[in-house]
């Protein structure tokens, strides 16, 4: 996929983040596997007496303009989800789930970075995502369902429950607020201690702030060297503005990234 060793050389600038450059470059390099017989998305509603909104701020609005006859939005819209009871981590299968969770930290730009996988433009800035934000996407015949859960601190305790899901995880950072790095790596590290070997794309968002941190900084802020060795890790530096002629270069990699991710996992 076009962009892809845009990825690699990204990774590769971050040389020093243990084993980060290596698994991206290997991995932007490597060839789509085949995919199987998709699956009907599952019905999801909103836990009782979750009605907080997340306000989700995209580092502005974001790029547009751009149109892609191969891919078509399905269903965009703020879908309540129903709690579901904890499972029992250590007796899950080994078979992935089906959805790329979007997890990050309230007002890290989660739902402008999913508008923008799904229509490829930004004309006016989103509205804040009612707790839970199920989108499913047609892109060169492979269809990807996401499913974004609002960051608030009430709404965090719902994540776990949902990694079960998962067939890759999107954890999104607003890379200009630093002071925020310790609570996103407590609660990354949290999820993925569940799951060694789920897929992990780390976004790092808002690059265009005053101040963003670069991914490297990044790196060591939410200690992705100790995520785990068999695990596939992706960080590559996103932005999102209204207006823009284009979606950004990073925003273009990480979906098509994501992309080849589901596409080698079914």
């Amino acid at each position: 996929m076009s962009g892809l060793r845009g990825v690699g050389l990204l990774g590769a600038s971050v040389a020093l983040a243990g084993g980060l450059a290596y698994a991206i470059w290997s991995y932007a390099s490597s060839t789509p596997g085949g995919r199987k017989e998709e699956k009907e998305p599952e019905p999801e509603t909103k836990p009782e007496g979750d009605n907080g909104a997340e306000q989700e701020e995209g580092g502005g609005g974001g790029g547009g303009g751009e149109t892609e006859g191969a891919e078509s939005v399905v269903a965009a819209a703020a879908a309540p989800v129903a709690a579901e009871t904890p499972r029992d981590t250590e007796s899950r299968p080994v078979e992935r789930g089906t959805q790329v969770l979007v997890l990050g930290l309230d007002g890290a730009g989660k739902t402008s970075l999913l508008h923008c996988f799904a229509t490829g433009v930004l004309e006016q800035d989103v509205q804040p995502t009612q707790g839970f934000n199920a989108v499913s996407i047609h892109r060169e015949g492979l269809q990807i369902e996401f499913l974004e859960i609002g960051g608030r601190e009430h709404l965090r305790p719902y994540w776990q429950r949902y990694m079960s899901k998962a067939l890759l995880l999107v954890f999104v950072v607003d890379s200009s607020r630093a002071e925020l790095f310790p609570l996103a790596k407590t609660h990354l590290h949290e999820l993925l201690a569940s799951d060694p070997q789920l897929p992990l794309v780390v976004l790092a968002n808002k690059q265009d702030l005053p101040g963003a941190c670069s991914i490297t900084d990044l790196h060591d802020g939410l200690s992705l060297a100790e995520v785990g060795d068999q695990r596939k890790l992706f960080l590559i530096g996103t932005h999102v503005r209204r207006g823009d002629a284009e979606l950004s270069s990073g925003v273009q990699d990480a979906r098509d990234l994501i992309a080849q991710i589901v596409s080698d996992g079914r």
